[in-house]
């Protein structure tokens, strides 16, 4: 996708929660929200400034950004340029699928404390594993060398930029054991019911609070108000319709969304592209071309020195 010199690629695995996107963006802003998933980016070219957990934060080449899952985060251009960046998206369970026989590993899905990590060597590995996924191997290689990879990756990733296990969401742990309770369930409420038109008595009837103790509880555990993570559920929903091949305007509708213009409007504020060019990666698995070798990231991925 590239419109007025901002573009897009996208892939998607067809069989693990695996996703990567490379962008160019001179003028786009991302709406504050969160994914279900780790991810991991690299910038390229400039920089990119993005606040989350509660402080402001800029990346440049050579840093990491390390989201955990449900970690809220906006993002915009720094630079007058603009940035170009890279960024991998991976299922919690995968992850844990990883790590579940890493020696020396302690129990849980690991904790990245800080949404920047500031290591040239693991920003290669970043770049090598987007590579990896989203071009298309000359030797044939195919699937069991990116499975290799995304091990190696994972694991050098978490060894090299995690503080230890978490819960997946940082920001719940922070938080009184009423709040999350409360929270917890307004947030199953709004996961299950997402496409439903709710109103604040509803959030307020599930959790036996009132309707402003539900609104703190949920914004000091999860960062953001029901209604942001009501519609976020609803984007969330929409890229699984979409990736199965649903026709944008019917996942529109069946979601919750007024028309499909309103669709197309905030999935490209949240996740930087439009329906229509997420189902055709999903789909068509697009692979861009994005060369990447470096000799220290062989030393991270592969153990030791060739």
């Amino acid at each position: 996708m590239d419109v007025d010199g901002e573009w897009v690629s996208y892939w998607r695995s067809a069989d693990q929660p695996l996703e990567a996107m490379r962008a160019h963006f001179q003028r786009h802003a991302y709406h504050r929200h969160s994914h279900e998933t780790y991810s991991f980016g690299v910038t390229e070219q400039g920089a990119q400034s993005f606040r989350c957990r509660g402080a402001a934060h800029t990346s440049t080449t050579g840093m990491v950004m390390a989201f955990n899952p449900d970690d809220p985060h906006d993002g915009r251009t720094a630079t007058d340029p603009g940035f170009t960046y890279r960024i991998v998206h991976v299922g919690a369970e995968l992850v844990a699928d990883v790590l579940g026989d890493v020696a020396g590993r302690p129990a849980g899905l690991p904790l990245f404390a800080d949404p920047i990590v500031h290591d040239r060597a693991l920003a290669r590995v970043v770049w090598r594993l987007h590579t990896e996924l989203t071009e298309a191997p000359a030797d044939g290689a195919g699937a069991l060398r990116r499975d290799e990879l995304l091990s190696a990756a994972l694991t050098a990733l978490v060894r090299r930029g995690a503080t230890g296990p978490g819960s997946g969401n940082g920001t719940a742990a922070r938080n009184g054991a009423s709040a999350v309770r409360i929270a917890g369930r307004v947030r199953t409420l709004l996961d299950e019911a997402y496409a439903d038109d709710l109103g604040a008595d509803d959030l307020a009837a599930v959790t036996g609070a009132s309707r402003y103790a539900v609104y703190r509880a949920f914004q000091a555990v999860y960062g953001m108000s029901p209604s942001d993570y009501q519609r976020q559920a609803r984007l969330r929903a929409a890229r699984r319709m979409l990736a199965t091949g649903g026709a944008p305007a019917r996942v529109a509708a069946a979601v919750g969304f007024a028309d499909q213009s309103h669709l197309t409007r905030w999935f490209s504020r949240y996740y930087g592209i439009t329906p229509g060019a997420y189902r055709h990666a999903a789909l068509d698995h697009v692979r861009p071309s994005c060369p990447m070798g470096d000799r220290e990231s062989d030393i991270l991925l592969n153990g030791s020195e060739q």
